[in-house]
């Protein structure tokens, strides 16, 4: 009976490190950050509790269909070899069930408790980061990373419309905001594992361009987000609490990226962690803001 229940344990762990809980975690705060403002900070809580069960099964079951079709090469990359499925404790059988199971869950969340464009957007999330980013880009082109951001970007918008029930300026403005977050995030990490990225022929930007291309396309993405950044406030969704921090956050997040730039390291793990912790803040901010409010 122990060994039972350890094996059961040691099984559900496994399938919860294929749904890479750190991002879900940002897609939660991001979607909570679009709820609050798409229902004017008077948020119901059994809606928050369903939009945000619904955007992280998404998110959850997507990176798990996403970790079974690169299970090949992350076979020969150091930083994800040790991943259960190249590791062999989950089979890819089990992990498409358990991914396809999550997903289908959260459109059925979406479409009995939410609404329909919630639904809507949500499918458009998974798909495009399923089979446009991982299937039909990831290995053939560095543009991926870019187009790939689609899906990321679409997490506040899923929470504005369950709020609002409506698409609008305020919902483009959040999508604007997270899809240029999300190259100079990616491209941090990406300059760290050059050799890992090569190794397994995936064309990421630092090993098609180079270190120094990488960088200066990191700093343009990045010093674009200190006047997207405000734009929140200055259309009336949030306050000057938040125009405040958007300000500084974003002034912060170029200085730490110029440093990067002229740097001779080639290691960006600083400014990967800096990326997090900026977007955290922002959307928390927003949501502080709201109910200060």
């Amino acid at each position: 009976m122990v060994e039972k229940t350890l094996a059961y344990t040691t099984a559900i762990r496994e399938l919860m490190i294929l749904t890479k809980p750190g991002i879900v975690a940002l897609v939660l705060i991001t979607t909570l950050g679009g709820l609050y403002i798409g229902s004017r900070s008077e948020v119901e809580p059994l809606l928050a509790f369903w939009t945000l069960l619904g955007t992280g099964l998404a998110a959850a079951g997507s990176a798990v269909i996403n970790m079974v079709m690169d299970r090949d090469v992350d076979s020969l990359m150091e930083r994800t070899q040790s991943r259960p499925l190249p590791r062999g404790t989950v089979s890819p059988y089990s992990a498409v069930a358990f991914g396809l199971s999550l997903i289908i869950l959260s459109f059925i969340v979406m479409y009995l408790f939410v609404n329909m464009l919630a639904l809507i957007l949500t499918f458009v999330a998974s798909f495009s980061y399923v089979v446009i980013y991982t299937l039909l880009l990831k290995r053939r082109t560095p543009v991926a990373t870019e187009i790939g951001g689609i899906s990321g970007a679409l997490p506040p918008i899923i929470g504005y419309v369950a709020g609002s029930g409506t698409l609008d300026i305020k919902a483009f403005v959040l999508f604007l905001i997270m899809f240029m977050w999300q190259p100079p995030h990616f491209w941090a990490l990406a300059i760290k594992y050059r050799d890992d990225y090569a190794r397994a022929g995936i064309p990421a930007l630092p090993v098609v361009r180079g270190i120094k291309v990488t960088k200066i396309k990191t700093l343009l993405y990045t010093a674009s987000l200190l006047p997207l950044s405000v734009l929140p406030s200055l259309i009336g969704m949030t306050g000057f609490i938040y125009f405040i921090t958007a300000v500084v956050m974003s002034t912060l997040y170029i200085l730490f990226t110029l440093k990067f730039l002229f740097s001779k390291k080639e290691e960006g793990m600083k400014l990967f962690f800096v990326s997090i912790i900026y977007l955290a803040v922002l959307f928390s901010m927003m949501v502080f803001d709201l109910v200060k409010s």
